[in-house]
């Protein structure tokens, strides 16, 4: 196992291949832009969930499990999706209009999140892989905890939205909190604090299951592993063309949206589909179980397994 990551000078790849696609194919410009049916399944995705967890609250402990690792992870995944669509301005042409529609989406995730992670996701966009700046790349402390021992990284996985929700901390010269913040995370705790008195803790239980699992050990969970963390020599970005795509809005067309941050989930394959050749040579996944299973049981991977640019 590497102590380090794999540094790597200069700009990520997007940049280059970004450039040479437009340039050959202009069209891809007509791709770009909001999809405001996403403001659709946000509202109907939380009403599911809602819906569930008010007819799981009167079943045992165990059947609630189930239901939230059969089926609310699934939702709730697919929920954090379209959060991402909301960061990413792609839902409403109104930057205010696709705030407010993120911190809906956290109406069935029982952890404020929206704003936080749009904050650190641009970043991530921004500094793709810069140690300091980009809050997706693991601290030296955590690598080193964590290791490349299988049972350590199975840990790891599970508790994975934890881990996530920490690590803007080593995040240098950002303001953690501003007032999108504190109001996202005062809506959500009334949000849960009245599915707690109105429809029973069970339900809200439910919803945190479901959101814990999404992010972590389970077949959804791989995509946190499949989008960085490298399995090919100078690769720094993976897509997955796998059959869960439905079940996440295109989610794993990962290198296709760090091309194209504005081009909407609705159009991401139609990128691929344009210019095949510079994305088919690249390697990709169409099993996220069997990445998670590679990068627990495999020794030679662990949380260094990632590119970082030089520092500066």
């Amino acid at each position: 196992m590497a102590l380090d990551f794999v540094y790597k000078p200069g700009k990520p790849d997007h940049v280059r291949r970004a450039k040479e696609i437009i340039a050959k194919y202009p069209e891809v410009r007509g791709l770009m832009g909001p999809h405001p049916a996403s403001a659709v399944w946000i509202v109907a995705l939380v009403a599911v969930q809602w819906l569930v967890a008010y007819f799981v609250q009167d079943l045992s402990w165990i059947w609630i499990f189930v239901a939230a690792y059969f089926f609310g992870a699934f939702v709730n995944h697919a929920l954090y999706v379209l959060s991402h669509e909301c960061t990413h301005n792609l839902v409403f042409r109104k930057t205010l209009h696709n705030r407010l529609m993120g911190i809906v989406t956290d109406f069935a995730l029982a952890a404020p999140s929206a704003m936080a992670f749009r904050k650190y996701h641009l970043l991530h966009h921004q500094c793709l892989g810069e140690y300091d700046m980009d809050g997706d790349v693991v601290c030296h402390a955590e690598g080193r905890l964590v290791g490349n021992s299988a049972w350590r990284k199975a840990i790891w996985v599970f508790f994975l939205g934890v881990s996530q929700g920490l690590r803007p901390l080593k995040v240098k010269n950002v303001k953690g909190l501003d007032k999108w913040i504190v109001a996202n995370n005062l809506i959500v705790v009334a949000v849960d604090v009245f599915i707690y008195f109105v429809i029973g803790p069970a339900a809200l239980a439910y919803l945190a299951l479901s959101t814990l699992f999404a992010l972590g050990l389970h077949p959804v969970g791989g995509r946190w592993i499949q989008e960085h963390y490298m399995t090919k020599e100078d690769q720094e970005t993976y897509s997955y063309y796998g059959p869960l795509n439905k079940t996440c809005f295109n989610m794993g067309y990962h290198n296709e949206h760090h091309d194209f941050a504005n081009v909407a989930w609705n159009n991401l394959p139609k990128v691929k589909k344009l210019a095949p050749e510079y994305y088919d040579s690249l390697k990709s996944y169409k099993s996220w179980t069997a990445v998670l299973l590679k990068f627990i049981f495999d020794p030679s991977m662990s949380t260094y397994s990632r590119i970082v640019r030089v520092p500066k």
